[in-house]
């Protein structure tokens, strides 16, 4: 719900309001429903992303935000102004597609210009926000070129910078990146960070990938079934999971499940590990332990940390990284990551069948009823 705290000292009613709000909004087709009582505030100047699973209602709540799809009830609102009615010419917002929708007959100069003539922007202006936008996003020189004869990264600038030339209150990107193979993807993850910084404009990103929204976002919204199942700092859905969805969909966890029993949880693998006193979770509740794999040692453990044996079942190696599976009962299976940073130990790696004793400290893990 919309807040009723006045504005911080020294701060303006306009600068207090929230870049884009979503109220409530909701998404109904034919009895289904995309996306169901979305409540949001994404902050001026913010790296927000939206981050899901396909068919999680991510990219139905950027179009509502854009104005491309309207929403079945709820309101959305753009520094404070309701714009729930308005198309999407009449918003000050742009977008970024996955597909970039360029103009191939048009060259990089004019793709940028497009938007800023059809707005009767001035030709001289126009040249020189052009050059300007391109020259941000490292497309200096490559004005007379058209799009065709790009690479994939140029052309994503390209359709960056057409977006950003217009000075958008907020700027859409819908999995922007998409396209893009690893290492290309990877620099523009940062690259684009550093270009919403030096622009200050709010950015919503759409996007499935957890990397993705972790590199570049200030805060991230896990979306599920249509709803938020979490929204906080990408430290904060990493390390703090709100519940199991957002703990397995966050990178990889281990879920170990067992018995909540006096500040203890009574793993079904055996032993019982201490946990101390979690409000809302009654004695006797089924739960699952959450522990990071990074999170877990191999050996050399500490004072007060949880043991547990298990037996090696495979052994992966991937250059900076070796992941053990670790069977601790039928059924319950941990992964363990280890760094490749110490030459003796890759050369002493477990193997299959070996028996294993592991450790976390009781502060690395979380209990999710």
């Amino acid at each position: 719900m919309p807040s009723t705290d006045s504005p911080s000292p020294g701060v303006t009613a306009s600068e207090a309001r929230p870049a884009v709000r979503l109220d409530g909004v909701s998404k109904n087709y034919g009895g289904s429903y995309a996306v169901r009582d979305l409540s949001l505030d994404i902050a001026p100047g913010e790296f927000f992303a939206l981050l899901g699973p396909s068919g999680c209602g991510k990219t139905t709540s950027l179009r509502m935000i854009g104005g491309f799809t309207d929403p079945t009830s709820g309101t959305v609102l753009l520094g404070g102004e309701d714009v729930t009615a308005l198309p999407p010419d009449k918003r000050n917002v742009n977008t970024v597609f996955q597909s970039y929708a360029l103009f191939d007959h048009l060259s990089v100069a004019d793709n940028v210009a497009f938007g800023l003539k059809r707005k009767g922007v001035g030709r001289s202006e126009i040249r020189e926000r052009v050059a300007t936008m391109l020259e941000r996003v490292q497309l200096g020189g490559l004005g007379d070129r058209k799009p065709r004869t790009l690479s994939g990264g140029q052309r994503q600038r390209v359709a960056l910078a057409r977006a950003l030339v217009n000075r958008p209150q907020v700027l859409l990107l819908d999995e922007p990146l998409a396209a893009l193979d690893l290492k290309l993807r990877r620099r523009m993850q940062v690259e684009l960070k550093q270009i919403q910084r030096e622009v200050g404009i709010t950015f919503v990103f759409v996007t499935h990938d957890q990397d993705e929204a972790l590199t570049m976002a200030d805060r991230v919204a896990v979306m599920n079934e249509g709803r938020v199942e979490q929204c906080g700092t990408p430290e904060d859905v990493y390390e703090r999971p709100a519940n199991r969805f957002v703990a397995s969909f966050m990178g990889t966890s281990n879920l170990v499940p067992g018995t909540y029993r006096d500040g203890q949880v009574v793993l079904d693998c055996g032993p019982a590990l201490p946990v101390g006193r979690r409000a809302g979770i009654a004695d006797g509740s089924g739960v699952s332990l959450s522990i990071r794999p990074e999170k877990i040692w191999l050996s050399e453990f500490e004072a007060g940390m949880a043991l547990v044996q298990g037996v090696v079942r495979e052994t992966v190696y991937s250059g900076p990284t070796t992941t053990y599976l670790i069977e601790l009962a039928p059924g319950v299976t941990v992964s363990v990551l280890e760094q490749n940073t110490d030459r003796s130990r890759m050369e002493d790696r477990w193997h299959g069948g070996e028996r294993v004793e592991i450790g976390w400290r009781p502060e690395h893990c979380l209990v999710l009823d």
